[in-house]
């Protein structure tokens, strides 16, 4: 028996094993599906590789669809680390009116002002540590490539930037700032700074922390309301059962839903049609999907221009504000170093995204088996609100195919067909088609007061209707902040861990 079961060693979850951690009295065991790599010498290319995205060898194999009739392959790591040991290293923020309209939604300890020392904590800024929203000695090493790190296509999409008339924002991590510039990640060189090595690595040798990897989590264990543990399956097929005082469930926003469904934690009739028998009834589990739609314009370069595949994948950003919108820095357009595949003519894309999204799509079991995986639904850009500014951004991102020194290096636009138009409605069937996801769920655990019929969690991460289950991934945000989830997510878990490490009553412990 443990004090404190962590289900899930990724972004929340390896935050929070080392702030519970520093609690000499709390036992925790850490549990991860994937494999863990202890040792920076034995850890594989792919996981060390910060340059792209690892898409296949720590994958969890999933599919999702982003807009009706299509099913597309949709990553999630599946390594201790979790997806911060495979994306793509861009360690955003968001922007105040996130977390406030969070606090505003019935969270208020999530406001602003009492999320920024957690930002603050959890990063070593390179650039900006000097600055009072910014730390200096976390774990978190961040920083931003200098004009003379950045490959030439990046460095022209910012010289378009200019052109089109968008200011130049060296920290994208003011909370005040917008406008184009170089990207901060939490990469040294290649090496990419996952939880798993900023969090994990320099507690291994607590007393009090056990880390089980290869142990995927099958349900939850209850004694009638009340979780006193899990049960797993390992790689080599051992099922085990593992009891806690307290477990927390940091299986991200679509394992930790998908756990809940199948432990009897969901919709009643849903769980009912699977045979599943309920063991409580919450409208909540599964819902509220949200995420960044994304849809990106592809160009052939002229001959000479040198795309090289083993570049950063990316380096600089645009965030700003649509026309008429009341939601800040809710675009952004990205560079993308590279495009297509390796047989294809040289390439490169620059990607439009919507960083608010008004739509919401769902999660649903297809099966009680652990071993099939969930139905994901996005419905990206069924909301007219959604498609206009996507469409929008659409037109934007166009306009630096036709700017400044990115002109410069293109043959031809290869998406959107130039044969087709680019008129609104154009661009709007193209959004609803084509628009693929920013790889950001979040939301499908929401956190809330209990007068809401669909929040899931109290906003201290407490199961309102099971005793001793917390939850603290990105499936308890309310909707999705405007910035690449990443660094939100081990926001989350410092936050909690924190409040786990502190205030242990409030967890039962």
């Amino acid at each position: 028996m443990h004090d404190l079961l962590i289900i899930g060693a990724g972004s929340s979850g390896s935050a929070i094993a080392a702030r519970a951690t520093e609690n000499p009295n709390l036992s925790v065991l850490l549990l991860e599906a994937g494999p863990d790599y202890p040792m920076l010498s034995e850890t594989p290319a792919d996981i060390i590789n910060s340059h792209n995205n690892s898409y296949t060898d720590h994958d969890w194999g999933l599919k999702y669809s982003p807009t009706q009739g299509r099913s597309v392959p949709f990553p999630r790591g599946r390594v201790t680390g979790g997806s911060s040991s495979v994306n793509t290293t861009i360690a955003l923020r968001g922007i105040p009116e996130d977390y406030n309209g969070w606090a505003d939604l019935g969270n208020s300890a999530w406001r602003w002002e009492n999320v920024l020392p957690a930002f603050n904590r959890l990063e070593r800024d390179l650039d900006f540590g000097h600055l009072s929203y910014h730390g200096d000695a976390g774990p978190i090493s961040i920083r931003r490539y200098p004009r003379e790190e950045r490959v030439p296509q990046q460095e022209a999409f910012l010289d378009a930037a200019e052109q089109l008339g968008y200011p130049l924002c060296e920290d994208q991590n003011d909370p005040q700032g917008w406008g184009a510039g170089p990207q901060p990640m939490n990469k040294i060189g290649r090496l990419r700074i996952s939880s798993a090595g900023a969090y994990l690595a320099p507690i291994r040798l607590r007393p009090n922390l056990k880390i089980h990897s290869q142990s995927t989590v099958t349900r939850l264990l209850f004694e009638k309301k009340k979780c006193i543990g899990a049960e797993v399956i390992t790689n080599t097929g051992e099922t085990k059962r593992y009891e806690a005082q307290t477990t927390v469930l940091c299986a991200g926003a679509i394992m930790s839903p998908a756990i809940m469904l199948r432990s009897g934690i969901g919709p009643k009739e849903e769980l009912e049609a699977l045979g599943i028998t309920p063991v409580v009834d919450v409208p909540g589990v599964g819902k509220n999907l949200c995420d960044h739609p994304a849809l990106a314009v592809v160009a052939h370069v002229k001959a000479g221009v040198q795309i090289n595949r083993d570049d950063p994948i990316i380096q600089t950003i645009l965030r700003y504000t649509a026309e008429g919108s009341d939601k800040r820095n809710d675009l952004q357009i990205e560079q993308i170093s590279f495009a297509g595949t390796e047989k294809s003519p040289p390439a490169f894309s620059i990607a439009a995204v919507l960083e608010y999204q008004y739509g919401r799509g769902e999660l649903t079991l297809q099966s009680a088996d652990p071993q099939v995986q969930p139905n994901i639904h996005n419905r990206f850009c069924e909301d007219e609100r959604d498609c206009s500014r996507l469409v929008q951004c659409m037109k934007d991102t166009l306009r630096f195919t036709e700017s400044g020194a990115i002109a410069d290096m293109i043959e031809t636009v290869i998406f959107p067909d130039p044969a087709r138009g680019a008129d609104d409605e154009t661009l709007a069937t193209l959004c609803k088609r084509f628009s693929g996801s920013g790889y950001h769920p979040c939301g499908t655990l929401k956190m809330g007061p209990n007068t809401d019929p669909f929040s899931v969690v109290d906003q201290h991460g407490c199961c309102h209707s099971i005793d001793q289950l917390v939850v603290a991934d990105a499936s308890i945000m309310p909707y999705v902040p405007s910035a690449n989830t990443n660094l939100s997510c081990i926001m989350i878990g410092e936050m909690i861990g924190e409040w786990i490490r502190t205030n242990p009553g409030r967890y039962g412990l």
